[in-house]
């Protein structure tokens, strides 16, 4: 089965809750195309507006596409654009393999030669907790493979819960290993996903990358608990997912397009009276926010270099 994600979008936006999943909460506004590859589409579609639900849905329905559905020249312009690229299933798993292989000082941890290992096991009870909130980032994550694979990104064939090898996927099955009840089990997968976080420039890759983490909960749900998710989970995820995997250009820590605030600066006598200070325009933005669910509280995602967790 090849997954669509318009089939996606086109379900979210059925349940009234599309225009929650664009939504940017550092502006407060819906996140930007930020590329140039819609613009034939019309001005609405031009890299500095903001991604509406009516410009993705309806009769514009299959404006979306993942890496693996756009056409070739696309791909390539795309490329030399924004160095945009997509990483292959093997390398995504390699690297999470790796950074499993630190985590755990031990390898081959939850995947052996490609294929699923039997059990996870920590050296302690308490350990899997302190696994799933340790808190994992994917930089300019495009559709976000190394947070979950639910589709080969080279062929977009969809990929069976079991043989997930993305860091959530990763969290979220060492949840199901050791839960014993549906509560237990929300409980702990909630956090996984507050405990996963990833930026994206280009505004179409980013309600991917955001989509692709909501369905993963259904998915998963479906498969463990064998039923659908809730309207109040679904706004509960959303509200997460919306804070964690945003829209930032990491060269600035703004939105694109965009330059920092100045948040306190001495105004010099000639701009008091207005003399002399004419500058250009400049679309100055407010440094991009991210949550910090165990503090209760939001911060500026550059207020956190150089610290560890």
């Amino acid at each position: 089965m090849v997954i669509n994600i318009q089939d996606d979008i086109l379900k979210i936006q059925a349940i009234g809750l599309l225009d929650r999943m664009l939504a940017d909460k550092t502006t407060k506004k819906n996140i930007m195309w930020a590329t140039d590859a819609y613009g034939l589409l019309g001005n609405e579609y031009s890299r500095d507006k903001e991604i509406t639900a009516d410009l993705i849905s309806g009769v514009n329905a299959g404006v979306i596409k993942t890496r693996a559905r756009k056409a070739m020249e696309q791909q390539s312009e795309r490329t030399k654009a924004h160095a945009e690229v997509f990483t292959p299933l093997w390398v995504c798993n390699m690297m999470n393999n790796h950074i499993d292989e630190v985590w755990f000082d031990r390898r081959d941890v939850f995947n052996k030669n490609g294929e699923p290992t039997e059990h996870i096991e920590f050296q302690k009870d308490t350990d899997w907790k302190k696994y799933v909130d340790s808190r994992r980032l994917e930089i300019t994550c495009g559709e976000a493979p190394y947070l979950v694979s639910r589709y080969n990104v080279e062929s977009g064939e969809y990929i069976p819960v079991y043989r997930r090898i993305g860091i959530l996927d990763r969290k979220l099955r060492v949840v199901q290993e050791n839960v014993q009840t549906e509560s237990e089990w929300y409980k702990w997968v909630i956090r996984a996903f507050q405990a996963t976080y990833g930026y994206e420039f280009q505004g179409d890759n980013l309600l991917i990358a955001r989509v692709n983490l909501l369905m993963t909960y259904d998915e998963y749900l479906q498969e463990y608990w064998n039923r659908k998710p809730t309207m109040n989970e679904l706004k509960k995820l959303i509200n997460i997912i919306t804070w964690n995997i945003w829209q930032m250009d990491g060269l600035t820590g703004t939105i694109p397009y965009s330059k920092a605030e100045e948040q306190y600066r001495q105004m010099t006598l000639f701009e008091v009276y207005g003399m002399g200070t004419e500058k250009k325009s400049e679309n100055k933005q407010p440094l991009c926010r991210i949550y910090d669910w165990r503090g209760d509280k939001s911060l500026e995602f550059l207020s956190l270099q150089g610290k560890e967790e």
